[in-house]
């Protein structure tokens, strides 16, 4: 059955009023697939593309489960004494921050209340929030972990678990931290299990810990979305900043660029910088009140590009960018996907341009024999005015 509207998924009239006012028009192919049944209490497996709404797929039935009575049969009802009912594990900072907002967006009518625990911030305001005994624990493994050995965090009333980006949480060595969470929450719970691609290593972490999941797929996990023009342009290693700055000229809208680390980040941002764009920068050597600065100014315009590495390349949800541009390859196909993956979300149309220097033909052949396809090439002398 093809699910056209939320008012089909027997959702409350409160959460569609949430909806109404975050703006969301349909549901996503994820969440017209993944609401119904998490809604029944049974664990899932949501695998689809980066940026198909994964993070409203989980929090929609998850709020409505926690409201209570009248929510839906099976509801998980009232908060106890015991601590939070809800806990989201998501493989970064930032993922964590904007998958907590949309607990508040869709959460705040009915308050809902929502703790971060991450890394890179200061105990003392988590400590705070834990004390106010919120309905739902957004955490990054390694800082939860924490807590957890403090005994300033507690489990024991959770009842539904979300695994956020899975295969990247597990990617980034995560799977100890996790495995002991998964053993401190009580047996009796939800376990929901979101990922963009399912290795063996997430197929595995599925079978010890989900009790007959179903699963929903929307579209090929590994696969670009249609909507995004894939462009590449080969040029010698000097030549990539001439071509960036000549594409940064022909596109007018918001750009992400990624780079492979962050000394050449900070390089090609002061190169974007000089050149009279409003650019920002995301890596692992920013603050956190750094790296939320330049989320937020990407976010609302006041930095048309940002220059980021990898670790922006997962689950940022950042509206209408037109552009990504790989100015180095990635390692990995499953590395371009979750990068390309950046625009034409929202049944948005993109652009995807990639800058290979000779050095990087074992990357691009890799990318290329995974799509199945080569890459449209462009001249390098014509992206840079030669």
């Amino acid at each position: 059955m093809i699910v056209r509207s939320f008012t089909e998924l027997a959702l409350t009239p409160a959460m569609l009023e949430a909806i109404a006012a975050a703006g969301w028009a349909a549901p996503t192919p994820i969440q017209a697939g993944a609401i119904g049944p998490i809604l029944e209490g049974r664990d899932l497996i949501g695998c689809a593309q980066t940026g198909t709404g994964k993070t409203g797929a989980f929090a929609i039935p998850a709020i409505e489960r926690l409201a209570g009575p009248g929510s839906q049969p099976g509801a998980a009802g009232p908060r106890p004494s015991g601590g939070p009912r809800v806990l989201v594990l998501a493989p970064t900072r930032e993922l964590a921050l904007q998958i907590a907002e949309t607990f508040d967006l869709l959460g705040r009518a009915r308050s809902i209340a929502t703790a971060v625990l991450i890394g890179g911030e200061a105990m003392g305001p988590q400590l705070a929030a834990l004390a106010r005994r919120p309905d739902v624990i957004v955490a990054t493994p390694g800082r939860l972990f924490d807590h957890l050995e403090r005994g300033t965090a507690s489990l024991r009333a959770v009842r539904i678990v979300v695994l956020d980006e899975a295969d990247r949480m597990l990617d980034m060595g995560f799977a100890p931290q996790v495995e002991r969470i998964l053993r401190v929450v009580p047996l009796d719970r939800q376990t929901l299990c979101f990922s963009a691609t399912m290795p063996p290593e997430v197929e595995r972490l599925v079978r010890r810990h989900l009790v007959r999941p179903v699963r929903v797929e929307a579209g090929t996990a590994a696969r670009p979305v249609a909507r995004v023009t894939q462009v590449l342009y080969r040029a010698d290693a000097r030549d990539k900043t001439p071509v960036l700055l000549r594409l940064l000229g022909e596109e007018r809208g918001r750009t992400l660029v990624f780079t492979r680390t962050k000394h050449r980040a900070d390089r090609v941002a002061r190169a974007v910088q000089a050149a009279g764009h409003r650019v920002a920068r995301l890596h692992a050597d920013r603050s956190m009140a750094q790296r939320r600065e330049a989320l937020d100014g990407f976010r609302n315009g006041r930095y048309r590009v940002l220059i980021a590495t990898d670790i922006a390349a997962r689950g940022i949800d950042v509206p209408e960018i037109t552009h990504v541009v790989n100015f180095d390859m990635p390692h990995t196909a499953e590395d371009y996907i979750h990068r390309i993956g950046r625009t034409a979300r929202a049944e948005a149309s993109g652009l995807a341009s990639s800058i290979a220097a000779p050095e990087e033909s074992d990357q691009l052949r890799t990318i290329e024999r995974h799509l199945g396809h080569p890459v449209p090439r462009q001249g390098a002398a014509a992206a840079t005015g030669r």
